[in-house]
């Protein structure tokens, strides 16, 4: 049997270093390279280790915990007891949800000759064939399972974070009302331009039982401004309350939106009740949040009004 110890070594170290960089990001430091790479040759060169068989004693749950300890004062510091238990955990949570689903994917892809009765059989080539093995089912899968967890963690993270600026949002028009969810944004600016009027934004498909179907099609292709000039061709029960607002989109020069002036807005947030008679709703052709989150763009004016 051939053991490559500069492999074994150069595969550690570069799967340490990857963890402590999720493990960071995740607690948001930004750790120095020579830090994460002292580290990394810290933890892998424990692996080596194994190879030794005078070391065995080295390997018992306590001493693998004071190894992992000194690999994260080395990346992050001490830093207090708090800071270092935080950093521990993110350090072990990454560590273990990769290699879990590393371990499952390993086991799923075994023929049932491989896997007798839980225990692992090889076939000729005994130890060094498993770790040839290995080697290329951790470069293989290791990186995706990193991302994985990374994409879920953080869209997770964003998804709280987000609902902390959600709205419940009831738009009154005479005896309609609808009702949708709204997210408020700090960085939305748009106003009438003659009557400084905030202007809210709401998906069109929100009101489609309302809208004429040509007026929709207008809409989504952004010609809003031909259909105001052609009013009278479709019959529209709120013709009276149409609006027309400039705006400059992203890399684009000035458009139009099509708005309506409503008899109230509602917005339900932190279980404070806002009513807004001063507002426009503007209707978007498009989809505002891809996983339809929210359906509607709330101005921050309209929740500050009665804050």
């Amino acid at each position: 049997m051939v053991v490559y110890l500069d492999l074994i070594f150069l595969v550690n170290f570069l799967i340490d270093g990857a963890i402590l960089l999720a493990a960071a990001r995740i607690r948001h430091i930004r750790p120095s390279w020579w830090r994460i790479a002292a580290s990394s040759a810290f933890g892998a060169s424990y692996v080596v280790m194994m190879m030794v068989p005078s070391l065995s004693f080295m390997f018992t749950i306590v001493l693998k915990c004071l190894f992992s300890s000194a690999m994260i004062v080395i990346a992050f510091g001490f830093g207090g007891l708090q800071t270092f238990l935080r950093n521990m955990g993110a350090f072990y949570v990454v560590s273990f949800a990769v290699a879990g689903g590393m371990f499952g994917i390993y086991y799923f892809l075994q023929s049932p000759g491989e896997v007798m009765n839980g225990i692992l059989v090889t076939r000729s080539g005994g130890l060094a064939h498993r770790v040839n093995i290995g080697f290329l089912f951790v470069a293989l899968t290791f990186i995706p399972l990193l991302w994985l967890f990374r994409a879920v963690f953080f869209g997770a993270k964003r998804r709280r974070e987000m609902t902390q600026y959600l709205a419940k949002v009831k738009i009154r028009i005479d005896d309609y009302e609808s009702v949708c969810t709204g997210l408020i944004d700090t960085g939305n600016q748009l106003y009438d331009p003659l009557t400084r009027t905030p202007v809210m934004v709401i998906e069109a498909t929100q009101w489609s039982d309302m809208l004429p179907e040509s007026w929709m099609a207008r809409i989504r292709q952004s010609e809003v401004d031909q259909l105001v000039a052609g009013i009278g061709s479709d019959s529209f029960v709120w013709q009276d309350r149409l609006r027309l607002i400039p705006y400059r989109g992203v890399n684009r020069g000035t458009q139009f939106m099509l708005a309506l002036k409503p008899d109230k807005v509602v917005i339900v947030h932190n279980e404070t009740e806002i009513v807004n008679e001063r507002v426009l709703v503007g209707l978007d052709g498009g989809k505002l949040c891809a996983d339809g989150s929210y359906q509607a763009i709330i101005h921050p004016t309209l929740v500050q009004m009665e804050a």
